[in-house]
């Protein structure tokens, strides 16, 4: 009948114990409340309380300049924290690729117990206890300790443990730049949603100065009604101009807060969060005047060129490195141990062994021919995704170009059409007061002038977000290095 002694059951006992106790301990551990607690420096979070006294390029205070909000953006924006993490998780996984050329070194301790002959014999000699009378077919139960430490390394691989490490430094270079890319984006969104607040406040004042202006000729308009100097239908025409002009009011004061909240879930912040915007200087964004020259720069500059063609030089890395499943493997290994039944070690009766190990894989049922051929393909995919994106980038900077072209010359005929509706809203309401006009003239040289202001305000905020967009395109928020080439 099989031994097993008493020890070794208290031991397996006090390990699963002690397993138990660290899987429920540990339970709390991933909640969602305890790891957001835990890791909460990894970002700003801010909440609308802690926002006004945050320090630094994460605090949101009452009045926001276009500096601020891209200073606050590079900080704390989810989509350039997560490309953060990328890098170190590159980075971490460049320093894994540099195990294979150090030396693996393991400590081990091992027990057995059994009847089987083989296990006896070889268990007894490296205890240097074997009986000289052994019945090699019948030795009996035994047991025995085994400690000792053991090391190898990998001598040669067909070059792919190199190649791994070459790819791994590549994927660092690409997570810094894709993330470089991220922030040529947000930036650009962060001066839109700027921008686009701005708008909609010009709007709420022009809208708020409208409400005024009909609410006057209202009370006018009723006292003239009264006293019998008005008809009943001039009367309703201003009180409906006055219903839109509030419902104008309404939409504006409305799109301010979406527009706020916008730019909020750009900074990283709560839509609740309150701050204001400073008005911003006209042409704030530098920009090439000549398209050309624009292209050449974003020929250099554009992240997503330099990220494409380091994903290239990537795949050719993957085609070499399935090349050596063709090739042998050489390792070193070596190991220095002690046995004995009841722990009992001597250095006397200690055992070592080394040697090298060649291992080369003649038939893999066609493995390594089909990830050659995979890495191929994606190969062939990158070089397809290269001239994609050159493409892309050459019809983005064409693209915002034009579209400022348009915006130029929108603000130009919006500019020339507000000073003729301020000319004709002027001389009507003249008019008006003087009896030669009526209330329908009077509201419809009133509308045009509101409307006239509000499409200069649009026509200007888009050109400036156009200018932001080229800025976009040539890649000018990615730093001051150059992209490589190839």
């Amino acid at each position: 009948m099989a031994k097993i002694p008493v020890s070794s059951l208290l031991a397996g006992i006090v390990f699963w114990i002690a397993t138990f106790q660290v899987g429920c301990s540990s339970e709390n551990a991933y909640r969602y409340d305890t790891i957001k607690t835990e890791y909460a420096d990894l970002a700003c979070n801010l909440t609308p309380s802690q926002a006004a006294d945050a320090s630094g390029t994460c605090a949101v205070n009452s009045s926001l300049t276009l500096k601020d909000v891209l200073d606050i953006a590079r900080a704390n924006n989810p989509d350039l924290l997560m490309a953060l993490a990328r890098i170190e998780r590159a980075r971490a996984l460049l320093n894994k690729s540099a195990a294979p050329f150090y030396p693996q070194v393991k400590v081990y301790t091992e027990y057995m117990q059994g009847d089987a002959p083989s296990a006896y014999l070889f268990k007894a000699i490296d205890q240097r206890k074997l009986p000289p009378d052994a019945n090699f077919n019948d030795p009996g139960w035994f047991e025995n300790f085994e400690s000792g430490v053991s090391a190898g390394i990998n001598l040669y691989s067909g070059g792919k443990d190199r190649l791994g490490r070459e790819m791994a430094e590549t994927g660092v270079t690409i997570s810094q730049i894709d993330r470089d890319s991220i922030e040529n984006q947000v930036m650009a969104a962060a001066i839109g949603a700027y921008y686009d607040i701005l708008a909609a406040a010009n709007f709420t004042r022009v809208a708020q100065e409208s409400v005024e202006t009909t609410r006057s000729q209202l009370r006018i308009m009723q006292v003239r009604f009264q006293s019998g100097g008005a008809l009943k239908t001039d009367l309703l025409s201003l009180e409906v101009r006055m219903a839109e002009t509030e419902e104008i009011l309404v939409q504006s004061r409305n799109r301010e807060r979406l527009a706020k909240a916008a730019l909020a879930e750009i900074l990283g912040v709560e839509p609740e969060v309150p701050f204001g915007i400073a008005d911003a200087e006209e042409y704030a964004i530098d920009i090439p005047e000549d398209p050309f020259a624009a292209l050449d720069y974003a020929l250099v500059h554009r992240p997503e060129l330099d990220s494409v063609r380091q994903k290239l030089r990537q795949s050719k890395m993957a085609v070499d490195a399935a090349r050596a499943g063709y090739l042998p493997q050489l390792d070193f290994m070596t190991r220095y141990y002690v046995d004995d039944p009841e722990m009992r070690y001597s250095s006397e009766r200690d055992n070592w062994t080394a040697g090298l190990y060649l291992n080369w894989n003649i038939f893999d049922g066609f493995a390594t021919r089909s990830d050659r051929a995979e890495a191929l393909s994606r190969l062939q995919e990158a070089m397809a995704a290269d001239r994609k994106t050159l493409l892309a980038v050459k019809f983005d900077v064409k693209k915002a170009y034009i579209n400022l072209e348009e915006t130029r010359q929108r603000l130009n005929v919006a500019t020339s059409n507000v000073e003729t509706a301020k000319e004709t809203y002027a001389l009507v309401k003249r008019q008006y007061e003087g009896g030669s006009a009526d209330i329908t003239r009077y509201l419809e040289a009133e509308l045009a002038y509101s409307r006239a202001r509000m499409r200069k305000t649009t026509a200007y905020f888009d050109r400036e977000k156009a200018r932001a967009q080229i800025a976009r395109a040539i890649g000018q928020w990615t730093g001051s290095r150059t992209r490589s080439q190839g």
